[in-house]
């Protein structure tokens, strides 16, 4: 699969996106089952009330083993999701998308249960839950950037994540990495 770089476009929180969350956590617990090592989790800005996000509903599968979780690939397909294989993050999760490459409603992160990124998707996540001017300078910081960058995604998210990682540090989380948060 080609991953298009589709404009980043941010739009004012939109209260059914946890609805369009519960209804693929559903699906994913029945095609990864036992390979699930915890929660289905809704991550990255949609998962945050109040906060602007571009309209991907951004999704954690923590699995047991990551390798074993390749063997759910072709159920996966089945149930629609595309997979990215030339993911340059594949090292640690499996990345895929639905329904298509130009017009995504949700991305998928299969990432192994302990992993660092995981924690750090889930502790921004629960920062920006839980600090209201944190969320507000986010938000700023997202509408500047997805202005700056609209027709590239890779420097949209480059441009975030110097905030991402003091906003992990402020809440005691060290950033695994650069390749922090794809969202």
């Amino acid at each position: 699969m080609i991953v298009a770089d589709q404009p980043v476009r941010i739009v004012a929180h939109d209260p059914a996106w946890a609805g369009r969350f519960g209804e693929q956590r559903d699906r994913l617990m029945a095609i990864l089952g036992d390979l699930l090592a915890g929660a289905v989790e809704h991550i990255g800005s949609t998962a945050v009330a109040g906060l602007p996000a571009k309209p991907v509903v951004d999704i954690l599968a923590p699995v047991h083993s990551l390798d074993t979780a390749r063997g759910a690939l072709p159920a996966l397909a089945e149930d629609g999701w595309l997979d990215w294989p030339d993911d340059p993050a594949g090292h640690y999760r499996l990345w895929l998308l639905r329904p298509h490459p130009a017009a995504r409603t949700h991305h998928l992160h299969v990432i192994a249960h302990g992993d660092p990124h995981a924690g750090a998707l889930l502790a921004f996540r629960d920062a920006l839950r839980a600090d209201a001017d944190l969320r507000e300078r986010y938000a700023q910081l997202k509408r500047r950037v997805a202005a700056a960058h609209r027709d590239n995604r890779n420097a949209y998210t480059n441009a975030k994540t110097a905030f991402i990682e003091q906003a992990l540090r402020a809440v005691g989380v060290d950033p695994p990495s650069r390749d922090l948060l794809a969202e």
